[in-house]
């Protein structure tokens, strides 16, 4: 069976991981999944990310951070854009539109970015997912 929404079920593992409260999840590796990993460990939500060769494709082992009193620093995952309905935001409708809860990680020219990031750079792109 082949799988159409590879960083749906990886953003999936890590809210169904946070809500189980378990430490660490693995994946199946690929860029987009190592980058989306690195985003959010640049924005604090992971404690780390690691590939492991296993002589396929890889896996990906990463670890969740969680407050001191064991609370998950991930409160919310959202998938906004998914294979059946893609979701692009120029530059000037993205500045507009992060005002809302959360940061929206998008797909663009110059690799994956936040929207935060992406205003600065005076970019748009695909809205991937929202994570607060």
């Amino acid at each position: 069976m082949s799988m159409t929404d590879t960083i749906g079920d990886f953003l999936t593992r890590i809210r169904n991981a946070s809500g189980a409260k378990q430490r660490r999840i693995t994946a199946p590796a690929s860029n987009m999944r190592l980058r989306v990993a690195e985003v959010l460990q640049r924005l604090n939500y992971l404690r780390s990310v690691d590939f492991v060769e296993d002589g396929k494709q890889g896996m990906l082992v990463v670890k969740l951070r969680y407050t001191p009193d064991s609370k998950s620093v991930i409160s919310g995952l959202e998938r906004i854009s998914r294979p059946g309905l893609r979701v692009y935001f120029d530059r000037d409708k993205l500045s507009a539109r992060s005002r809302k809860m959360g940061t929206v990680v998008l797909s663009t020219s110059r690799g994956l970015m936040t929207d935060k990031e992406a205003i600065e750079a005076g970019v748009g792109g695909e809205a991937l997912f929202r994570v607060w």
